[in-house]
């Protein structure tokens, strides 16, 4: 039963990590797209989605269509979410593993 529960957990993570990195990419390219022609979206609503779980696709984003790759503070908060998010997926994972041990 805690395997069947672990892989629930597993697979519906990576669904929605596909879907909020895909997300996310899409906004920043949308970002991009609009700063050559309208209206812009806030830096702080492509760090939030960041934030929720879409930094790869941010960052794949970001490097794609070089778009805010020099800006500050943006870039270093950018880096602090993902590290935030490793140090919290190295917790998860370790716990999970805690627990199906026992």
């Amino acid at each position: 039963m805690r395997h069947y529960l672990a892989m629930s957990i597993t697979a519906a993570a990576f669904c929605f990590a596909i879907l909020i990195n895909a997300f996310s990419f899409g906004l920043f390219w949308q970002d991009k797209r609009a700063a050559r022609t309208g209206r812009r979206t806030s830096e702080q609503a492509l760090l939030s989605v960041a934030m929720c779980g879409g930094s790869l696709g941010a960052v794949a984003a970001c490097r794609l269509f070089r778009h805010k790759t020099r800006k500050e503070p943006f870039r270093t908060l950018l880096r602090l979410i993902i590290t935030f998010q490793l140090v919290f997926a190295a917790i998860g994972i370790l716990t999970l593993h805690t627990y199906l041990d026992a």
